[in-house]
């Protein structure tokens, strides 16, 4: 299973925005209560994410597809928010988000049918979303505390790991622009191999900032401008390599300063409008060690 955020990516479940975003009615049915910036078109959607799909094929990765589920919604795109994978399978979240409340159920019957075991699901009153949790290696895992994970979630997260990981560490989270917005902790720290990580600082809580510098962690900053256009979302394809949003020449001129190679993606539809980068398009399944001479 995919315990790194940068080992290279081997399967990852996606769903496609003709079964998230399915008609022009849907759209304009949802997307202000949703809270999107603007209405996404369908037919440039789908452009957008075939293009996507080109790119994670090309880095050899297998995909699998969430199918259309009346259960969920636009949101629904944004995959990895409804599960955490493990070392013995995923576990099903418990949104945060009150209208993303189906899609846990509805990757549920997917996610079996592809042969992924179910560990354990977060119930009421956890709160868990997947955005929030990140794996720092195969045994050390962060997850952040805001607005969408609350403390009741995390210790279920906590108890259904058990053994399988050494420590659970604990960010708290800041109040940014209120419980409306998403602020998971990937919207901070997005690490693209063992020893770099993309962040944002200024939100970024001290101590645990110093913990992963005091772990060998440098740091690709962020600067402001870049951080509204999602520049910390970077999805990893293996060991410095890496797919970010388009639009953010700063924070992509600063990881090829450090060697990272960087394929970009347009995404003003399935990304800019709903306010959720290629992190948080894509569950990684599995993920395998590079060998490192």
């Amino acid at each position: 299973m995919a315990l790194s955020e940068f080992d290279h990516l081997e399967r990852v479940l996606l769903k496609h925005p003709r079964d998230a975003f399915v008609s022009a009615a849907a759209i304009a049915a949802q997307w202000k209560e949703l809270n999107f910036a603007a209405a996404p078109s369908l037919m440039k959607a789908i452009e957008e994410y075939d293009a996507f799909i080109e790119i994670l094929q090309a880095s050899g990765a297998r995909i699998d597809f969430l199918p259309s589920d009346e259960r969920t919604n636009l949101d629904s795109i944004y995959v990895r928010d409804a599960s955490v994978v493990c070392a013995r399978g995923v576990i099903l979240c418990r949104m945060g988000k009150r209208l993303r409340s189906g899609e846990p159920a509805a990757q549920k019957p997917a996610l079996r049918r592809i042969g992924i075991p179910i560990v354990g699901e977060i119930t009421e009153p956890g709160r868990l979303e997947g955005g929030d949790v990140v794996w720092l290696d195969d045994r050390t895992i962060a997850v952040g505390r805001g607005y969408r994970t609350n403390e009741e979630g995390i210790l279920q997260l906590r108890a259904l790991l058990a053994d399988s990981i050494d420590e659970l560490i604990v960010v708290p989270l800041p109040h940014w622009r209120g419980p409306a917005d998403v602020l998971h902790l990937m919207s901070l720290i997005s690490p693209v191999d063992r020893d770099l990580a993309v962040v944002y600082s200024p939100l970024l809580p001290i101590p645990f900032r110093d913990r992963l510098a005091d772990h060998g962690c440098a740091f690709v900053e962020v600067p402001d401008e870049e951080f509204e256009t999602m520049g910390t979302n970077v999805l990893a394809l293996g060991p410095r390599e890496c797919v970010m949003l388009g639009g953010n020449p700063r924070t992509r001129a600063a990881l090829e300063r450090t060697g990272v190679r960087v394929t970009e993606y347009a995404g003003n539809e399935i990304s800019v409008k709903g306010a959720g980068g290629p992190t948080c398009l894509t569950r990684p399944l599995a993920r395998a060690p590079v060998r490192r001479d």
